[in-house]
Parts: structure tokens; sequence; C-alpha cells
């Protein structure tokens, strides 16, 4: 596939827990062009985040007019919060060329799907849900409502992964990154 001169989306989903931030993460670091794009969120931030680098924090009231104001190509509710990709924060990347990764759920990846057909979208499945969910508690940031609902919301996300470009199970991270690797250098 030949990629835009502007450069590629990616879109990369899975559920809580599956290992999606790690991936991205190992991602960039071994593909020097690609850049991901900050999304914003109205939860709080956890005790390793920083503002601005893994989410930008924002109020409901910020977020909702962000929204009135037309500023996000998707965003969506997940976990009692709010979710949303910037427009501005991807068409600047675009604009110096990089390839850019969306870390958002099916519901954010449809819509970036209709409005960046030729995006790549990619869905990391957990080898099993009882993995996912030990992966959920030794994690050890949410509470056990939070990890039960985060489980129910698993089985909702992996129902979507037909609906993407490219599958693949998280079960030995290298594998799985490497997988990744080529597809994103194809």
């Amino acid at each position: 596939m030949m990629k835009d001169q502007k450069g590629q989306l990616y879109i990369i989903s899975a559920a809580s827990g599956a290992g999606k931030t790690t991936i991205v993460k190992e991602l960039l670091a071994r593909i020097p062009n690609l850049r991901v794009s900050v999304s914003h969120t109205t939860r709080k931030p956890r005790s390793s985040e920083v503002n601005g680098k893994d989410y930008f924090f924002v109020g409901t009231e910020e977020f909702e007019s962000m929204i009135e104001k037309g500023k996000f190509l998707e965003y969506a509710r997940c976990h009692g919060n709010l979710y949303g990709t910037s427009n501005d924060s991807v068409l600047a990347l675009q604009a110096h060329g990089h390839d850019v990764i969306l870390e958002i759920d099916w519901q954010g990846a449809q819509s970036i799907k209709k409005l960046f057909p030729s995006s790549i979208s990619i869905f990391i499945m957990p080898p099993n849900l009882d993995i996912l969910r030990e992966r959920l508690v030794q994690r050890n940031q949410d509470s056990m409502e939070v990890i039960e609902s985060r489980m129910r919301s698993a089985e909702e996300e992996i129902s979507h992964a037909s609906e993407f470009d490219y599958v693949t199970i998280n079960d030995k991270l290298d594998n799985t990154v490497e997988q990744l690797v080529k597809i994103i250098n194809n």
C-alpha cells in the first residue's frame, strides 16, 4: 500500500489491558517517522501519567466546549469519561510528513475510517479474557468494580475486531511489536 505524502494514519485499538500503550511505545522507539496523537480525556491522570505526553487532561466543561467548536476528529465516552482525538494535533503531525498512530476505541476507529478511508486499522487482542483480567489486576490502577466494568467493555471491543484491517494477538510483546512494525513499514 502506498503511503500518503502527508503521513499515513494508523488506528490502534484494543480492550483495556491488552497492551496497546506498551506496544505503541515500542513502535515509536523503533520507527523514526512515527508519532502518536495525544488524546484529550476527562478522566483523572494515573500516577505515572504526564499531561500533554500521555493525554491532555481536561475538565468536562472544556471537553464539551471543544466538541461544540468542532475540535475533534472523533470522540467517545468510555468507562464514564470522555476521550477525543484533536483535529489540529493530527493534521499538524501529518503536515510535517509524520505517520500518525491514533490509540482509540472501535467507535472512534469507525469514525476515522469514514473520514480517512486510507487509514490502516489494527486491533490488538489479548490471548484470552482470563489473561486480560490478570493484566488489569496486576496493573494495580483500578478498583475491582472498575476492572469488572473494563472486562464487560472488553467483550464489546473484541466483538468488533473483525471490522479492522489487521488483528493481532498480544501473547508475546516482541512478536506483536514485530508484526506491527512489518505492517507499518509495508
